[in-house]
């Protein structure tokens, strides 16, 4: 049941499930171990690790495919993934084997040069987990380590499989499962230890970061992000003597709705002084007004924070938001460097977060070096009215501290304001270069209308952020203004001088993470399925693949028998397809994710994806009043939108409630949206928050929303 038999259907697959390609002993898998990922650059046909080495640069030596052969790249080879919705996988490649995942953290193991499936491993989540997942039941990736491959699964479990075949060495809960944990982040492995983190800041959770026994599962610490009840006992956890410290930053009874402070992604071993560095993420809820009513910097939400590998202790940390509100992780990926700056070595920590700041940290002590935004960043006074404020102006270098707009903190009323929750730069892995000294960052402009909730009660199994909104007015030109509002760029930071190199526009702001090369090349996916490759030294586009599906995962690049490969994971879904579809401009339909290689040369075939169908049926009359239909979209923002997308536009993962057949029948809509009739499939029972009445309200809204789409379908095909 957790796992399913590999294919065995080749001599040369048996030869790969028993590692044998690698030259590895029958009974073990490959032999990656710390010192192995240290010296990765001595094997750089290898991807390793996530970053592909512990600075997770995400930088390729390799030089075959560079500036001049690059327009060469044809497809070597797709592989069809096992399931729809969100691809954010980074593929690791060990000695002629590709490992990567997809959604519900199914694992897999392929050939690297041909594509064939070697084996699968499913670990057959329950779907209604889904429910808890706030951005999609996406996975990140895997670690290999010791002959094992290490994956984080959805409903909180750490699996160690045998890498030859997929089967299961071992597994650990790593969460309390009755509470709203899930994991979608990458492990990392080292010094015999896998460390995981998890994620649920939105559902009320309390945030940590774990190390366990590569060999048998065990855990060896824990590290808690933020302070549990002062009355209550220790953890018995690494985090034990900084716990109160931490406090002291909290105001009010935080603890009673979690705190927040999950480490999702973010995991970074730095060998040079061995200790884990560690991205923290927002407070839970986002709003501090409810969260620590009395102000604070909330300890350690929204921090880059180092501890000991080995023992989970506390070394040191550097806040980028103090007393967050939102929604400002500091999750996004962190880089570790040597750089000169002010004409003496460092050695640094990078990471541009949510907020919109460009930080450089020694990673010794955590002191900051420099903090410049890398998005625009103007003072109220500079901007008209009614255009959204930024939170902060500059941060300030003598006590590291953001210059802070107090307007931005919606205390007093509504604030619009940027960067927004989705932030600047989000989870999309930026890379860099030692031969350009530059940085490429998936960066974004977005801006979101914060207002607090006076009425938050916290909501057991859904989204607790504190905050209160509701649909768009039907004012056509501001429903135009923020659809076109949001927009992204790849840009080129040189992270010791701080500024912009140059930039390359992007269709809409979610574009994807990057691979730098040695050949001058920086790979990149959009939003709209493009597989771009451009000049490291001047942005120009080189190159450019039809992916047909959003690719927005980090890309790799590696050898085998002699040829260089680029590949890259793809496919509809992940947080902001399940929100903003409407300000996408292309959409994939809610089909398998693939995995696309690439080589000189390469004379595959591009894969047929099949389009989305465009069936619009008519909707029921609209026969609510007014002030019905504006409870139903209140009712709707609260309680749908994270799932089936703002306006009712679904990205394509999820049912667009605007074609649903219940819309027809009152009876069969309120037993899925209170009774829970489909809550195996991860839709929640809303019978605790919403009345009869309020369900019909909300049906009245989403009829409203379908005529909207079928008039339009209608004025279309006229």
């Amino acid at each position: 049941m957790m796992w399913t038999r590999p294919n065995l259907g080749s001599a040369a697959a048996v030869m790969v499930a028993a590692g044998l390609l690698g030259c590895q002993p029958a009974d073990r898998g490959p032999a990656v171990n710390t010192e192995r990922i240290i010296a990765a650059d001595r094997e750089p046909g290898n991807w390793l690790t996530h970053g592909r080495t512990y600075s997770e640069q995400r930088f390729s030596p390799l030089t075959a495919v560079n500036t001049e052969t690059v327009g060469q790249l044809g497809l070597a080879w797709s592989y069809e993934l096992k399931t729809p919705r969100g691809i954010s996988a980074t593929p690791l490649v060990v000695d002629g084997v590709m490992y990567v995942t997809s959604a519900w953290s199914i694992v897999y193991a392929l050939d690297a040069a041909t594509g064939r499936e070697l084996w699968v491993y499913d670990p057959a989540v329950d779907r209604a987990v889904g429910a808890k997942a706030c951005c999609d039941v996406v996975n990140r990736g895997v670690a290999i380590y010791d002959g094992k491959v290490f994956v984080g699964v959805i409903d909180g479990r750490l699996v160690a499989l045998d890498a030859n075949d997929g089967s299961v060495a071992w597994e650990t809960v790593t969460v309390d499962q009755s509470k709203d944990y899930t994991i979608t982040g990458a492990p990392r492995a080292a010094n015999g230890l896998v460390y995981i983190g998890n994620g649920g800041a939105e559902y009320g959770v309390r945030g940590y970061v774990s190390a366990y026994d590569s060999d048998t599962g065990e855990l060896a610490w824990r590290f808690y992000t933020v302070p549990g009840n002062p009355a209550a006992a220790l953890d018995g956890a690494a985090s034990d003597p900084m716990m109160a410290m931490a406090a002291d930053t909290w105001t009010g009874e935080w603890w009673t709705l979690g705190g927040g402070g999950t480490v999702w992604d973010a995991i970074v071993y730095d060998p040079e002084f061995d200790q884990v560095i560690v991205g923290v993420g927002n407070g839970s809820p986002w709003n501090q007004q409810i969260r620590s009513p009395g102000g604070g910097d909330n300890l350690f939400l929204s921090s880059i924070l180092a501890l000991d590998a080995k023992t989970g202790a506390y070394k040191w940390h550097y806040q980028t938001t103090p007393g967050e509100t939102w929604d400002y992780t500091a999750t996004q990926p962190i880089m570790l460097a040597d750089l000169t700056i002010g004409g003496a070595p460092r050695k640094v920590a990078m990471q541009a977060p949510k907020n919109g700041f460009y930080y450089v940290v020694d990673r010794k002590d955590g002191a900051l070096i420099s903090a410049e935004p890398f998005v625009p960043m103007a003072p109220a006074k500079d901007m008209p009215a009614g255009a959204p404020i930024s939170w902060a102006y500059g941060v300030d270098l003598a006590t590291g501290r953001p210059i802070e707009n107090p307007e931005a903190r919606y205390r007093e009323g509504p604030a619009l304001v940027r960067p927004s929750g989705w932030g600047a730069h989000n989870w999309h892995p930026m890379s860099y270069s030692p031969k350009t000294g530059l940085v490429y960052l998936p960066a974004q402009d977005l801006f979101f209308g914060y207002a607090a909730n006076k009425e938050f009660v916290p909501r057991p199994g859904l989204w607790n952020t504190g905050i209160t909104g509701g649909p768009l007015p039907d004012d056509p030109a501001i429903r135009d203004m923020v659809k076109h509002s949001a927009i992204g760029a790849l840009l080129a930071w040189d992270p010791v001088e701080q500024r912009e190199v140059w930039r390359a526009a992007r269709p809409g702001p979610w574009n994807g993470g990057t691979l730098a090369t040695a050949g001058g090349i920086v790979f990149q996916g959009t939003v709209d399925g493009r597989f771009l490759a451009h000049d490291a030294s001047t942005g120009e586009q080189l190159w450019e693949y039809d992916n047909q599906m959003p690719t927005l995962a980090g890309p790799v690049a590696y050898t085998q028998d002699g040829e260089e490969y680029i590949a890259v994971t793809a496919g509809s879904g992940g947080s902001f397809f399940l929100i903003s579809a409407f300000q996408v401009p292309k959409i994939g339909a809610a089909v398998n994710g693939r995995v696309y290689a690439f080589r000189l040369g390469g004379t595959a075939e591009r894969p047929t994806i099949p389009l989305p169908t465009t069936t619009v049926p008519k909707p029921p009359a609209l026969q609510a009043r007014a002030a019905d239909i504006a409870a139903g979209g209140v009712a709707y923002w609260q309680n749908c939108l994270f799932c089936h997308g703002f306006e009712v536009v679904s990205g394509g993962e999820l049912p667009d409630l605007r074609k649903s057949t219940m819309l027809h029948d009152a009876g069969s809509w309120r037993e899925v949206v209170l009774g829970g009739a489909r809550r195996a499939r991860g839709m929640p029972a809303f019978e605790e928050y919403l009345t009869p009445a309020a369900a019909e309200q909300l049906r009245a809204y989403v009829i409203s929303r379908a005529a909207v789409l079928y008039n339009e379908e209608t004025e279309r095909q006229d």
